[in-house]
């Protein structure tokens, strides 16, 4: 049946659907946590002025 004639194989398919759900899981609990954070437009305007600044003694 499903071509289970051995138990190893049997393990083999369960190991792979429970990979998969464990993937499934672990990107469901962590969907959009982390990763970099925005620049803050006051630091980002201060940027732009010292490049300006410096684009301008060159």
């Amino acid at each position: 049946m499903l071509g289970l004639h051995d138990f190893t194989i049997a393990l083999l398919y369960i190991l792979c659907i429970a990979s998969s759900l464990l993937c499934v899981i672990y990107g469901i609990l962590y969907w959009n946590q982390g990763g970099e954070k925005p620049i803050e437009p006051v630091k980002l305007v201060e940027w732009q002025k010292e490049e300006k600044e410096l684009e301008e003694e060159l």
